[in-house]
């Protein structure tokens, strides 16, 4: 599927040229999608290859992050993360504070190293453990969710949270108007 070229101007309006990294190029983004078992979604994967490949100052707040890194703070004894396996959340959860949630502590973990490692990568974090992925697997694929140590929530207008439209071109374009993330009250 190509991307929509709207979204793609969109895209390239929204980073500075001086802040950009460059692009992949496509060879590499071939690459890196053949050893994951997975095609980026759209327009992520046209924007990575030709656009460019990580930004500072964002979004998020901390920078886009390259393609296939994750952030600093992960440190290097984390599993490894699964791409390929389906992203499992459809709705927002809230973990923390889930007295109710009828899970072993060992099941728990177990769907919490899904949340986390399976099915998406990693845009970058607003800080305080805020990670922004984009979902490259499952019935979410081409969203974008907030997930962090307490919970996980979709980006986009259909989930609530937002007035954003939904997807990394949309996510990209609330962050680039100014708007508060989740700025519905």
């Amino acid at each position: 599927m190509d991307p929509d070229p709207a979204d793609l101007t969109a895209l390239q309006a929204a980073f500075d040229m001086d802040s950009r990294q460059a692009p992949l190029g496509w060879k590499a983004v071939r690459a890196f999608e053949a050893e994951h078992g997975i095609v980026l979604p759209e327009p992520y994967r046209t924007f990575v290859a030709e656009i460019c490949d990580g930004y500072a100052p964002g979004p998020p707040f901390y920078g886009l992050l390259p393609l296939a890194e994750e952030p600093d703070y992960w440190g290097d004894d984390r599993p490894e993360r699964t791409l390929a396996e389906p992203f499992p959340l459809t709705t927002a959860w809230l973990w923390e504070g889930d007295e109710d949630d009828p899970r072993s502590a060992e099941e728990l973990d177990a769907a919490l190293g899904q949340v986390f490692d399976h099915g998406s990568i990693v845009l970058g974090t607003d800080g305080c453990g805020m990670d922004w992925h984009l979902i490259v697997t499952g019935r979410h694929r081409g969203h974008v969710w907030n997930i962090s140590g307490e919970g996980a929530a979709p980006f986009g207008t259909e989930f609530g949270y937002t007035t954003g439209s939904p997807g990394f071109a949309g996510w990209v374009a609330h962050w680039a108007a100014g708007k508060p993330w989740f700025d519905v009250t």
